[in-house]
């Protein structure tokens, strides 16, 4: 079925045929219809950027779809959830899926995977750039995605916590290196500010 907020429209072979069979069910697609696009308007607002509705709901499916299909491969594989995971593991993933989503959305060296949705403006912080989003429609979600860490912080956690769930020794390991170079840029930063203040 296709669904589009900002056209706001419904259509689909099975929604087609039963708007023609039932006069009831048209009225109450096209109160749908109605509703879906007034609802979009609102959310638009007084503001000249468009929000790319549509986008946001096609990310939020990948993302379900992501989970679900992790979820039905764990199950297939005969994978067991562990009853809890200890706090240490957690503040490890969690340190490793911050360096990974500014890795992916901030850092110079990845910009090339950015560059199709979006214009350099300014460097950042170290090893870092400033960039704006240049797509339009359903290609703004995603840009949006690719250059905000804590939208993609999501993703990434899952991912992590996937892996623990299937491999929890190899997941720490890869962490563990994704936590030391974040020490790193923290002991960068306490180091710079020394020099400066001296």
């Amino acid at each position: 079925m296709d669904f589009q907020l900002g056209q706001g429209y419904l259509r689909g072979p099975r929604v087609r045929r039963a708007m023609r069979l039932d006069p009831v069910n048209a009225s109450r697609g096209e109160s749908v219809r109605s509703r879906l696009r007034h609802a979009a308007q609102q959310y638009q607002g007084h503001s000249d950027e468009h929000r790319p509705i549509r986008g946001y709901a096609l990310a939020m499916g990948a993302y379900a779809g992501l989970a679900g299909t992790v979820v039905a491969l764990g199950r297939r594989r005969g994978v067991r959830l562990p009853e809890r995971m200890p706090v240490g593991d957690g503040a490890l993933l969690g340190v490793a899926t911050f360096r990974t989503s500014r890795l992916l959305t901030k850092a110079a060296v990845t910009s090339p995977l950015r560059a199709p949705f979006t214009r350099f403006e300014r460097p950042g912080g170290p090893g870092e750039v400033e960039e704006e989003v240049r797509a339009d429609g359903d290609a703004r979600a995603f840009a949006e995605l690719l250059t905000c860490p804590f939208c993609l912080a999501q993703w990434i956690s899952t991912c992590f916590v996937a892996a623990y769930v299937a491999d929890a020794r190899r997941t720490r390991w890869a962490a563990t290196t994704l936590a030391i170079a974040s020490t790193s840029d923290v002991l960068q930063h306490a180091y710079s500010a020394m020099e400066q203040a001296g």
